[in-house]
């Protein structure tokens, strides 16, 4: 996955989270824990996330499943970190110019405006 991300966003705007890869720290929110109905819970575990995406200082969190991204999105707002969490399709298909306009939720007031492919319009 970091091979993918570096190539859809660059090296120079990678940041990796610290400890990683089998060190990291868990979200909270996989394994059915999102609908367990545990939210305080959820929340609190989750709390450790938060700090470790905090700490790197990065403009968004790149989630690589909807469960992670559903927590982290809500742990960005729930502790007032306010990082714009995006699926890692959602980069994937922008870099490729195949996003289109109603997939853009996510994306922060910076990325929003990049221009759309549109196959009709290609030639």
């Amino acid at each position: 996955m970091r091979f993918v991300v570096k190539s859809v966003v660059g090296e120079e705007n990678f940041v990796d989270m610290q400890p990683n890869r089998s060190n990291n720290f868990c979200c909270g929110g996989g394994g059915g824990f999102l609908q367990s109905g545990f939210k305080d819970e959820r929340l609190a575990f989750g709390k450790i996330k938060d700090e470790q995406i905090k700490a790197t200082g990065a403009d968004y969190c790149i989630a690589g499943c909807h469960n992670c991204h559903a927590q982290i999105h809500e742990l960005s707002e729930h502790f007032g970190g306010n990082y714009p969490v995006v699926h890692m399709w959602t980069l994937i298909c922008l870099s490729l110019g195949i996003l289109g306009p109603n997939e853009r939720e996510y994306l922060g007031e910076d990325l929003k405006g990049i221009k759309v492919f549109h196959p009709e319009t290609a030639l």
